[in-house]
Parts: C-alpha cells; sequence; structure tokens
C-alpha cells in the first residue's frame, strides 16, 4: 500500500462500465474521504457519475465484511454465520475440493464470476489459472454482452468502432438501445460537443427513459424489433439512391445480394413489425443517407433478446452503406475492446488444463445445479451475485438451497448469494489491490496501485488463490507469479501492435496510456475476406441467414406484457443495490407502463402492482405515463430484497439462451400484472 497516510492519489473506476474514468481520491488518515474525475483524463476529463462520488459509502459501509465466516444453521434468507481465521477458512475449502476431486473428478467444481470489478489479473488472471490446473467445469462468460460481440463480429471481424474521442464531429448521433445518460456519461457528453456544432441526436428504445428525453427525437420502438428497423432503413437507402457505392465495391462483400435482400423490408411491412410509423421511418432513413458522418451507438439492451445477436450484426451493417467508416467520427461503436486486446493465453495459462473440460453457460446455473448430469458438488462465487443477477432466478435459488453444494462466496458483502454459503471470505475493493484496467468503449490502458490497506481480514482474488494453489498442492511457477508479474505477460502481446507502447513500466510513469491508432480503412478486417460482411458464408455454414435478417422472438407466452428489466441510474447491476445512499438516490423500484394499460387494469402512478409469470412474481411501484408503448412494461435496477418485500426482477425473466454467443435473454419475457392492495 502506498505509505502515505494522506494526499491526493491517481486512480481508476473499477465498475463494469464502457466509460472507465480516471479518478483522483483524496485521503486522510489512511482512508479515502472524497472521490473525484480527474481532469486531465482525455476522456473523461474529470465527470463521474453519483455511483462512483459516492463509493466511499460502499468502501466504508459498516455491513462490509471485514473476516472469514462459516455457516451455522440452514442456508437461505435468515443464514447465520461465525467467525473463523483464514487458516480455518482455506483448510476447510482446499480439504472439501481434494475429497470432490478424488470422488467426482475436478469437473464436479465450478467457478462462477463476472466483471463486478473490471481488474484484469483480479477477473481473468489468477482464478483461471487456478482453475485451469484443477481441471474444474468451465463457465461460459456470456452474461452481458456475447450475443451483440459475436454478431457485431460476423460483421466487422471483432469489436471494432469508432474511436469516441472522434464523435465529437458527427453530424448524426444515434443512440440505438442505450440508456447512455445512466450508463454512458461521457458518450453524452461528446455528443452534447457534436450537437453544439449542429448534430442532430437521435434515440431508439422501448422506453422513453433520460436519454430518450435528452434526444432531439425519440422513436419509440417494439422490443427485439430493432433489426427489422435497419433493414428498413436500408430498403430506402438503396431505393433512393442514398448508397456509398464507391466504398460498398471496396470494402464490402456481397452488397448486391444485400440490396436485393431488403426489398421485401419495405416501410410498410417494417411498421406493422416495429410500430414505427411509415413517415419515421422515411425520415429516419433519409436523414442517415443525408447526414455525414452520421455515428451509431449500439446498445447492450438490443442484445438481450432472442435475436440479439442477429439484432447487432444488422445494424452494424448501415454504416457500410453511406460509406461512414470513411469520415471522421462517422461509424458505430457497439465496443473498442478488440484494439486493447491484452495476451489472453498468457494472462490466463490455458495450457495449465491437463484436458478439455465441460462448459457451463452462466446464463443457465440453474438448471446446471439441479439437472447436470454427473453434478456440480461445488461452486465458487467471486466478482459476482447470480443470486440475484442471473436470470430464472428462483431456479436459481433452488439450486443454491441443495444441501450437497459446497458453496464459497468471495465478496465485499454478505449477499444474496452468500446467505446460501457454507463459507464466505471477506474481498478487497479495486482501490486495495494492483490490477491493470482497459476500457471496451475509449482506447485507454490504466494501471491501479494500492492506495489504502485491505479492509479488515479481506484479501484479494489473486492472493486467495495464489493460497489456494500452495494448500492444493499446485507447484506451478505460473500460479506463484505476482501481481506485477501477470501484468507484464497480460501487456506484452506481439500481436496486437496497438499495445506496443504500453507496458508496466510506462504505466508507472503515467497511470495511464492510448492505444496505438490503427485506422480500419484502407485495411484489412478480422473477417474471412477482409472487408465489411454484408453477406457471412460463415453464418452460413453454422445455420444462420447469411444476409440480415429479422427474426421474431421466440417467447410463447400468452401474458399480454412484454417485460424489460432494464439498469437504473444509481445501481450497476447489483453493485451499490446493498448501499442504503445509493438505494436512497434511486429511491423505489418502478414499473413504467403505459397509462391506458395502467388504466385498464385500475392502476395509477404510486400504486403498488404485482408482477408475475410462471417462473415467479414480485412487487413494484407503478409509474403510468407514455413513456412505453401500450404492451410493453420496464422496471429499473437489480433492487437487493429488502425484509418483506419483494423486488427481485430476475425472477421473471427466462434463462433460455440468445441466437449467439450463448447470450442471455432477460428483454425478451413476457409477464402479467396487477393491482395489490
Amino acid at each position: 500500500m502506498t505509505e502515505e497516510q494522506q494526499g491526493i492519489f491517481p486512480a481508476v473506476c473499477p465498475l463494469d462500465c464502457p466509460d472507465q474514468c480516471g479518478l483522483l481520491l483524496h485521503k486522510q488518515d489512511g482512508k479515502i474521504v472524497k472521490i473525484e474525475g480527474d481532469p486531465d483524463h482525455p476522456v473523461t476529463q474529470g465527470a463521474i457519475c453519483n455511483k462512483v462520488r459516492n463509493m466511499t459509502a460502499r468502501i466504508y459501509d459498516d455491513k462490509r465484511l471485514e473476516y472469514p465466516m462459516k455457516r451455522v444453521g440452514p442456508k437461505g434468507e435468515e443464514a447465520s454465520f461465525e467467525r473463523i481465521s483464514w487458516d480455518e477458512a482455506l483448510d476447510t475449502i482446499t480439504s472439501r475440493w481434494k475429497e470432490l476431486i478424488a470422488s467426482e473428478g475436478p469437473e464436479a467444481i465450478l467457478p462462477y464470476s463476472f466483471y463486478g470489478n473490471m481488474g484484469r489479473i483480479g477477473t481473468e488472471g489468477m482464478d483461471r489459472r487456478f482453475f485451469h490446473r484443477m481441471g474444474a467445469s468451465r463457465l461460459l462468460y456470456s452474461i452481458c454482452e456475447s450475443a451483440g460481440t459475436e454478431g457485431y463480429k460476423y460483421t466487422m471481424g471483432g469489436s471494432y468502432g469508432t474511436d469516441p474521442e472522434d464523435t465529437v464531429h458527427a453530424k448524426l448521433i444515434i443512440m440505438w438501445g442505450i440508456n447512455a445518460v445512466s450508463t454512458n456519461m461521457h458518450q453524452v457528453m461528446l455528443a452534447e460537443k457534436a450537437r453544439k456544432n449542429g448534430a442532430q441526436i437521435i434515440v431508439i428504445d422501448a422506453h422513453k427513459n433520460q436519454t430518450g428525453r435528452w434526444a432531439d427525437w425519440f422513436i419509440p420502438i417494439l422490443p427485439g424489433t430493432d433489426a427489422a428497423l435497419a433493414l428498413g432503413m436500408m430498403h430506402i437507402l438503396f431505393a433512393e439512391g442514398m448508397t456509398d457505392e464507391a466504398f460498398l465495391r471496396e470494402y464490402t462483400l456481397g452488397y448486391e445480394e444485400l440490396r436485393a435482400h431488403v426489398q421485401q423490408y419495405d416501410p410498410a411491412s417494417v411498421s406493422e413489425i416495429t410500430g414505427v410509423p411509415v413517415e419515421d421511418i422515411y425520415r429516419l432513413a433519409r436523414l442517415y443517407g443525408e447526414t455525414s458522418p452520421s455515428f451509431i451507438r449500439i446498445g447492450n439492451g438490443i442484445q438481450h433478446h432472442d435475436n440479439g445477436g442477429m439484432c447487432v450484426r444488422t445494424i452494424a451493417c448501415l454504416p457500410a452503406l453511406t460509406g461512414q467508416w470513411l469520415h471522421q467520427g462517422g461509424g458505430a461503436i457497439k465496443g473498442n475492446g478488440a484494439y486493447l486486446e491484452h495476451n489472453l493465453p498468457a494472462l490466463q495459462r490455458p495450457d495449465l488444463r491437463a484436458k478439455e473440460a465441460r462448459q457451463i453457460n452462466m446464463n443457465l446455473l440453474g438448471s446446471a445445479l439441479l439437472e447436470l448430469d454427473p453434478p456440480i458438488h461445488a461452486l465458487y462465487v467471486y466478482n459476482s451475485n447470480p443470486a440475484l443477477v442471473a436470470p430464472h432466478a428462483n431456479k436459481v435459488k433452488e439450486g443454491l438451497e441443495r444441501e450437497d453444494l459446497f458453496t464459497v462466496v468471495h465478496d465485499l458483502f454478505l449477499t444474496e448469494t452468500a446467505k446460501y454459503a457454507d463459507i464466505v471470505l471477506p474481498a478487497t475493493s479495486s482501490f486495495e489491490n494492483t490490477d491493470f484496467y482497459r476500457s471496451y468503449w475509449h482506447h485507454y490502458v490504466h494501471l491501479q496501485l494500492p492506495v489504502i490497506a485491505p479492509y479488515g481480514e479481506s484479501k484479494a482474488n489473486m492472493d486467495v488463490f495464489r493460497l489456494f494453489a500452495s494448500m492444493m498442492g499446485y507447484e506451478d511457477e505460473a500460479l506463484r507469479d505476482s501481481d506485477e508479474d501477470m501484468i507484464r505477460q497480460a501487456l506484452h502481446h506481439p500481436g496486437n501492435p496497438a499495445l506496443a507502447d504500453i507496458s508496466f513500466d510506462a504505466l508507472l510513469d503515467t497511470g495511464f496510456m492510448k492505444a496505438a491508432t490503427l485506422p480500419l480503412f484502407p485495411g484489412k478486417l478480422r473477417t474471412p475476406s477482409g472487408k465489411i460482411e454484408l453477406y457471412s458464408a460463415v453464418m452460413a455454414s453454422m445455420g444462420f441467414p447469411a444476409l440480415p435478417t429479422y427474426v421474431p422472438l421466440a417467447e410463447t407466452s400468452d401474458l399480454p406484457f412484454m417485460f424489460i428489466p432494464a439498469p437504473n441510474h444509481n445501481f450497476l447491476n447489483s453493485t451499490f443495490a446493498h448501499n442504503e445512499k445509493h438505494v436512497r438516490m434511486e429511491k423505489i423500484p418502478k414499473l413504467h407502463m403505459h397509462e391506458d394499460d395502467a388504466s385498464a387494469l385500475g392502476l395509477a402512478s404510486g400504486d403498488l402492482a404485482r408482477v408475475w409469470n410462471e417462473r415467479g412474481e414480485c412487487e413494484l411501484v407503478v409509474m403510468a405515463g407514455r413513456d412505453v408503448r401500450r404492451g410493453v412494461v420496464v422496471s429499473q435496477g437489480l433492487w437487493a430484497d429488502a425484509p418483506g418485500s419483494k423486488t427481485r426482477v430476475n425472477v421473471l425473466t427466462p434463462d433460455r439462451v440468445a441466437d449467439m454467443g450463448g447470450g442471455a435473454t432477460f428483454f425478451s419475457g413476457r409477464v402479467g400484472v396487477e393491482k395489490l392492495t
């Protein structure tokens, strides 16, 4: 830890957020007393969200775990725990694992994690090495962006998009399926600069949230129909001669096939599918075709449908039709992670695995715990809270209740998942660790050094896995590497020239660095043809339509409302849902519905409603108005269950997987709504 007990220290926001802000931490008497943005960061420029501004309330929350504990009594909401030493905890865990490996094999053990902390060696470093060496079952990390990433890759070859810093030059900005005010605030700041220079901002979404209200033009759309709208735009662009034929010839594959294909997506048919009026489809397409540079920010929301991968793949084709990639500030962003792609094999060391193990989709955790054969007998959870964030939460709960399931949770708080654990371990916060961070939106890599001492007896992921390795008797040198060793190994990536100048030593001097700029055009993309693939033979070989296609949602329920459990402004997934200050800022768990739907059910704003389907039920406060279409209801936030309440919205979400990447389908469920008295 830094020896100074007071001063101002550079840091980086650890949250699973595209902005990855540069921070300054004010420290007195060994504690952080204030968090502010770093004004010298080129992208985030000193602006931070309320979540992070108030993060000290989370770091020093009196409910934070200080020492290891073991469960005494039954699993579940009323679980009781007693303090134990780290030695007892480590011995109990590794002894149980050794017994299971001997009797059932290592695949009886499942690690479950995600990006509760985006530090790379803490989320995909020593943990992956350890479980590779053990031979445990492998987790498919698919709960967030996998469907959209896969779809975008079919078109563009990887997570390559516009440099966000260039978007200030755009003259038309389309925020498509993203509540950027709450989830990508610095893209909003850049868009505001563009707007001052004459840019128009359009938001396409199922809910007129804060971003929709900020837009110059909000277009409400029926959930899951975004691909149809994009195809309708293509129909008009081709029909009215607004395409860049020179760009299509030189940089794309399949544009003539696409030209013929989209004839079937006439505006009248698309309007019937999407609910967007015909005249608005024409207006949108003509604005896009006639304005340059035009930029599309593709959000996470649209990929959380049954057809999410194809939806993103389709929208990603639009910039090619008008040649926007050649105009500074034009193009699109789904993600930019490929520019900062570090050396994953060197960091994760898959070579430590003696043989391939079964892979388990994290969206199917409930089914895995209840139905898998041979069974999962041990679960190790870190950087995640699956009891709250995983779909079909009641099935997950039933799995966690198994008395024969040995569960360990490593976290900062006694989360909903931890209440089902046999052993709970206290985790450090990011400001207590050494790690490196890379945005999946902007092009900067950050180094985080410890600013404060570990809270109580808490330990970092890396340290815990090194201790596990020692107690399991694993002697591999890779399991003894230091944090600095792993960062050096990860950043040394000859296959990515954009990282050529970024190293641990350089980051020690600067704190953050921008990856080298590698223009997409002219150049060769990572698609099979090296071009933007409007037609994909790879997709055809895998059973998908080779051309962008609208595919209806798979939900067969006859319940009346489509249900969208969207993020809120003051939580990030389940992070902050347990902290009183952030809960007070968010106020109440809401259900937005059209005022006509509410009236028909005898509901008004402020009423408590039961929201239900065959998977479960929850209780939310109605907000009636015109911010959603008829037949659609939208909740906001993953609320922790307060005593006597039912606010866990993922009891309602399906655990089907999306069309691509094994992604989640959180937004493709249906529900009934009724008034509670």
